[in-house]
Protein backbone atom coordinates (compact mmCIF):
# COMPACT_ATOMS: atom_id res chain seq x y z
CA UNK A 1 0.00 0.00 0.00
CA UNK A 2 3.17 2.05 0.81
CA UNK A 3 5.03 1.37 -2.01
CA UNK A 4 4.70 4.72 -3.98
CA UNK A 5 6.52 6.64 -0.95
CA UNK A 6 9.44 7.72 -0.88
CA UNK A 7 11.71 6.07 1.81
CA UNK A 8 12.91 9.34 2.87
CA UNK A 9 9.37 10.88 3.91
CA UNK A 10 9.43 14.28 1.85
CA UNK A 11 5.69 12.68 0.44
CA UNK A 12 3.29 11.22 2.11
CA UNK A 13 -0.51 10.01 1.54
CA UNK A 14 -2.35 12.72 3.04
CA UNK A 15 -6.11 12.05 3.67
CA UNK A 16 -6.76 15.06 5.50
CA UNK A 17 -5.70 18.08 7.19
CA UNK A 18 -8.00 20.17 9.89
CA UNK A 19 -7.76 22.67 12.49
CA UNK A 20 -9.86 21.76 15.32
CA UNK A 21 -9.68 20.80 18.86
CA UNK A 22 -8.02 17.84 20.53
CA UNK A 23 -10.69 15.67 21.32
CA UNK A 24 -9.78 12.52 23.83
CA UNK A 25 -6.50 11.83 25.74
CA UNK A 26 -4.08 13.46 28.09
CA UNK A 27 -4.27 16.72 25.72
CA UNK A 28 -8.31 16.74 25.13
CA UNK A 29 -9.14 20.07 24.95
CA UNK A 30 -6.22 22.06 23.17
CA UNK A 31 -6.66 23.15 20.07
CA UNK A 32 -4.12 21.39 17.06
CA UNK A 33 -3.79 21.07 13.62
CA UNK A 34 -4.63 17.72 12.64
CA UNK A 35 -2.86 15.46 9.79
CA UNK A 36 -4.14 11.92 8.77
CA UNK A 37 -2.21 10.22 6.88
CA UNK A 38 -3.43 7.43 4.33
CA UNK A 39 -2.85 3.78 4.82
CA UNK A 40 -3.25 1.02 7.36
CA UNK A 41 -3.35 -2.67 7.66
CA UNK A 42 -4.47 -3.41 10.91
CA UNK A 43 -7.84 -3.65 10.61
CA UNK A 44 -10.06 -2.87 13.33
CA UNK A 45 -13.87 -3.47 12.42
CA UNK A 46 -14.81 -0.85 14.68
CA UNK A 47 -12.60 1.64 12.82
CA UNK A 48 -14.39 4.70 11.88
CA UNK A 49 -11.99 6.20 9.15
CA UNK A 50 -12.36 2.82 7.39
CA UNK A 51 -11.46 5.44 4.70
CA UNK A 52 -8.41 6.23 5.47
CA UNK A 53 -6.97 2.17 4.97
CA UNK A 54 -6.26 2.19 1.00
CA UNK A 55 -2.96 4.65 0.77
CA UNK A 56 -3.41 4.88 -3.30
CA UNK A 57 -6.83 6.70 -2.57
CA UNK A 58 -5.08 9.71 -1.48
CA UNK A 59 -2.49 11.85 -2.89
CA UNK A 60 1.05 12.07 -2.59
CA UNK A 61 1.65 15.29 -0.70
CA UNK A 62 4.62 17.27 -0.21
CA UNK A 63 5.58 16.90 3.35
CA UNK A 64 7.16 21.00 2.88
CA UNK A 65 3.17 21.87 1.96
CA UNK A 66 1.83 20.09 5.42
CA UNK A 67 4.17 22.12 7.21
CA UNK A 68 3.46 24.91 5.30
CA UNK A 69 -0.33 24.60 5.88
CA UNK A 70 -0.12 23.79 9.59
CA UNK A 71 2.11 26.85 10.44
CA UNK A 72 -0.87 29.08 9.48
CA UNK A 73 -2.60 28.14 12.41
CA UNK A 74 -2.46 29.50 16.20
CA UNK A 75 -1.95 26.93 17.88
CA UNK A 76 2.13 25.57 17.55
CA UNK A 77 0.85 21.62 17.90
CA UNK A 78 0.10 19.25 15.12
CA UNK A 79 -1.44 15.18 15.76
CA UNK A 80 -0.33 12.95 13.20
CA UNK A 81 -2.67 10.32 12.80
CA UNK A 82 -4.07 8.03 10.31
CA UNK A 83 -4.26 5.24 9.28
CA UNK A 84 -1.50 3.78 10.48
CA UNK A 85 1.19 7.03 10.53
CA UNK A 86 4.17 4.92 11.64
CA UNK A 87 3.89 2.90 7.68
CA UNK A 88 6.19 6.10 6.59
CA UNK A 89 9.13 7.57 7.72
CA UNK A 90 7.76 10.80 9.60
CA UNK A 91 11.46 11.81 10.09
CA UNK A 92 11.56 14.74 7.76
CA UNK A 93 8.30 16.06 8.44
CA UNK A 94 8.34 16.27 12.20
CA UNK A 95 11.98 18.07 12.03
CA UNK A 96 10.34 20.55 9.94
CA UNK A 97 7.56 20.63 11.99
CA UNK A 98 9.65 21.49 15.46
CA UNK A 99 11.89 23.60 13.22
CA UNK A 100 9.37 25.82 12.64
CA UNK A 101 8.42 26.08 16.25
CA UNK A 102 5.33 23.44 15.89
CA UNK A 103 5.03 20.76 18.78
CA UNK A 104 4.61 16.74 17.20
CA UNK A 105 1.89 14.55 18.99
CA UNK A 106 1.50 11.04 17.23
CA UNK A 107 -1.80 8.75 17.93
CA UNK A 108 -0.41 4.94 16.45
CA UNK A 109 -1.42 1.63 17.47
CA UNK A 110 2.18 1.02 17.39
CA UNK A 111 2.45 -1.37 15.14
CA UNK A 112 5.72 -0.43 13.40
CA UNK A 113 9.01 0.78 14.14
CA UNK A 114 9.09 4.17 15.43
CA UNK A 115 10.38 7.32 13.03
CA UNK A 116 9.76 10.90 13.79
CA UNK A 117 10.81 13.41 16.48
CA UNK A 118 7.92 13.57 19.24
CA UNK A 119 6.79 15.90 21.63
CA UNK A 120 4.42 13.29 22.62
CA UNK A 121 3.48 9.60 21.41
CA UNK A 122 -0.27 8.41 22.35
CA UNK A 123 -0.32 4.64 21.93
CA UNK A 124 -3.41 3.10 21.33
CA UNK A 125 -2.79 -0.92 20.70
CA UNK A 126 -5.35 -2.78 18.42
CA UNK A 127 -5.69 -6.85 19.13
CA UNK A 128 -5.17 -7.49 15.59
CA UNK A 129 -1.45 -6.54 14.89
CA UNK A 130 0.43 -6.08 18.50
CA UNK A 131 2.44 -2.92 19.31
CA UNK A 132 6.26 -3.40 18.94
CA UNK A 133 8.32 -2.82 22.18
CA UNK A 134 9.96 -0.07 21.00
CA UNK A 135 6.81 2.20 20.61
CA UNK A 136 5.61 1.02 24.31
CA UNK A 137 8.53 2.24 25.46
CA UNK A 138 8.83 6.15 24.35
CA UNK A 139 4.66 6.27 24.74
CA UNK A 140 3.77 9.25 26.75
CA UNK A 141 0.26 8.06 27.04
CA UNK A 142 -1.76 4.14 26.87
CA UNK A 143 -5.21 4.57 25.09
CA UNK A 144 -7.29 0.98 25.06
CA UNK A 145 -10.29 0.95 22.87
CA UNK A 146 -13.19 -0.70 25.14
CA UNK A 147 -15.00 -2.58 22.93
CA UNK A 148 -16.22 -5.14 25.55
CA UNK A 149 -15.46 -6.61 28.92
CA UNK A 150 -12.46 -8.84 27.82
CA UNK A 151 -10.68 -5.34 26.62
CA UNK A 152 -9.74 -4.30 30.36
CA UNK A 153 -7.62 -7.30 30.46
CA UNK A 154 -5.73 -6.55 27.13
CA UNK A 155 -5.72 -2.81 29.04
CA UNK A 156 -3.59 -4.42 31.56
CA UNK A 157 -1.40 -6.75 29.56
CA UNK A 158 -0.04 -3.47 27.23
CA UNK A 159 0.05 -0.90 30.64
CA UNK A 160 2.80 -3.87 31.64
CA UNK A 161 5.17 -3.37 28.54
CA UNK A 162 4.44 1.10 29.30
CA UNK A 163 7.05 2.92 31.32
CA UNK A 164 6.03 3.79 34.70
CA UNK A 165 5.54 7.74 33.81
CA UNK A 166 3.36 6.63 30.97
CA UNK A 167 -0.55 8.22 31.42
CA UNK A 168 -3.26 5.25 31.37
CA UNK A 169 -6.55 5.85 29.78
CA UNK A 170 -9.47 3.86 28.73
CA UNK A 171 -11.72 4.95 26.34
CA UNK A 172 -15.13 3.68 25.41
CA UNK A 173 -15.89 2.68 21.68
CA UNK A 174 -18.40 5.34 20.34
CA UNK A 175 -21.17 3.17 18.64
CA UNK A 176 -21.18 1.51 22.33
CA UNK A 177 -20.50 4.17 24.75
CA UNK A 178 -24.10 3.82 26.50
CA UNK A 179 -22.75 0.10 27.23
CA UNK A 180 -19.37 0.17 27.84
CA UNK A 181 -18.88 3.83 29.84
CA UNK A 182 -20.69 3.07 33.18
CA UNK A 183 -18.07 -0.32 33.55
CA UNK A 184 -15.17 1.78 32.88
CA UNK A 185 -16.19 4.30 35.24
CA UNK A 186 -16.83 1.37 37.48
CA UNK A 187 -13.18 -0.01 36.82
CA UNK A 188 -11.17 3.23 36.96
CA UNK A 189 -12.67 3.53 40.56
CA UNK A 190 -11.11 0.08 41.49
CA UNK A 191 -8.02 0.81 39.39
CA UNK A 192 -7.27 4.50 40.13
CA UNK A 193 -4.11 4.39 38.26
CA UNK A 194 -6.51 4.18 34.95
CA UNK A 195 -8.10 6.97 33.93
CA UNK A 196 -11.42 7.81 31.40
CA UNK A 197 -10.82 9.45 28.24
CA UNK A 198 -13.96 10.45 26.34
CA UNK A 199 -14.73 11.00 22.65
CA UNK A 200 -15.71 14.61 23.26
CA UNK A 201 -15.37 16.02 19.90
CA UNK A 202 -18.23 14.03 19.10
CA UNK A 203 -20.16 15.34 21.92
CA UNK A 204 -19.55 18.75 20.63
CA UNK A 205 -20.20 17.93 17.32
CA UNK A 206 -16.92 19.02 15.92
CA UNK A 207 -14.47 17.10 13.37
Amino acid sequence: MAHQVPEDGTLLPLMEEFYTIQGEGYNTGKAAYFIRLGGCDVGCHWCDVKESWDAELHPLTAADTIVNNASKFPSKAVVVTGGEPLIYNLDYLTQNLQQNGIKTFIETSGAYPLSGSWDWICLSPKKFKAPTQQVADKAHELKVIIFNRSDFAFAEHHAKLVGPDCKLYLQPEWSKHAEMTPLIVDYVMANPRWEISLQTHKYLNIP
